[in-house]
């Protein structure tokens, strides 16, 4: 197996650093300067011939423009969201950089804090190319199961729109609506991503399996998900600024609602969750958007 680098020294890149040091000796960058082992600078990483980039999904087309350059690279990225102010996919981001066949996306249920434990875990590396799954699958080490699946557009909807939804159920949770309504909500946020995919080309099998209702059911039940608690301050009417400032870290979902309102609103789909959330977070009361799902 050749060199592997981590790009991105947030939880999730140092998670997934430690699971495939594992094995064997695994690199690791930022922009800063941080106390983990074999952390290389980023001249070093892109010469690696394995890369794992883990940047949010916000910040990638600026970082893949100011910093990258295609050697023949494998890629395998571990980033979840749709870009809010054009709409666009990752695969279509990183489209103009890296060729299909070079590139992989991973998806499932899988807590940063639960993998740097060496807790057990099932992933799917999606990829046009089965070939660069069965590399990567190598790196990983025997408490995660990496899966195959080639409907790479199926795996990043699911990964982004579940963020979303989690916001919907911490919103749910922060309002002590019970557990009939939250499981209720998630359901039917599992069948309005499932609608929205299906859109894009997505298949109906990813939406079941591990990139879907996996990752689903993981992100919306537990405290765990920062996109879930985020939901938890809205409910109690805090402000968006004071909720992501007391987080510290990214929640992906908070600007995948804006791209999922946009988008459901160019290619008319039906997305009454995911445009409530995005009202919420832009003011409205969450009374009022539960009113309105209620009677919609």
């Amino acid at each position: 197996m050749g060199k592997i680098a981590v790009i991105g020294a947030g939880k999730w890149g140092q998670a997934l650093h430690f699971a495939l040091s594992q094995k064997q000796e695994c690199f690791i960058t930022s922009r800063t300067k941080k106390d983990i082992r074999n952390f290389v600078d980023l001249e070093f990483a892109l010469n690696c011939e394995y890369l794992v980039i883990a940047i949010p999904t916000q910040e990638i087309k600026n970082w893949l423009k100011e910093n990258f350059i295609f050697k023949e690279q494998k890629i395998l990225v571990a980033s979840k969201g749709i870009e809010a102010t054009t709409g666009e996919f990752l695969n279509e981001i990183y489209s103009s950089f890296v060729p299909n066949e070079n590139i992989g996306f991973i998806s499932g249920p899988s807590f940063a804090a639960e993998v740097i434990k060496g807790l057990p875990c099932a992933l799917v590396i999606n990829s046009t190319s089965k070939k660069i799954y069965e590399e990567f699958s190598k790196f990983f080490p025997t408490f995660i199961k990496p899966y195959y699946s080639s409907d790479v557009i199926g795996a990043e909807i699911a990964g982004a729109y579940k963020n979303v939804l989690a916001i919907a159920s911490g919103i749910c949770e922060g309002l002590n609506l019970g557990k009939n309504a939250q499981a209720s909500l998630i359901a039917r946020g599992l069948v309005e991503m499932q609608r929205f995919g299906k859109n894009f080309g997505a298949k109906k099998s990813s939406f079941l399996g591990l990139s879907g209702a996996g990752d689903l059911f993981l992100t919306a039940n537990s405290t765990m998900s920062r996109n879930f608690r985020v939901g938890l301050g809205l409910a109690t009417n805090k402000k968006l600024n004071t909720i992501l400032d007391e987080l510290g870290e990214v929640a992906e979902g908070v600007k995948t609602a804006d791209a999922i309102f946009k988008l459901s609103k160019e290619y008319k789909i039906y997305t009454p969750i995911a445009n409530e959330v995005k009202l919420i977070l832009d003011g409205k009361n969450p009374q009022d958007s539960l009113k309105d799902l209620l009677k919609n």
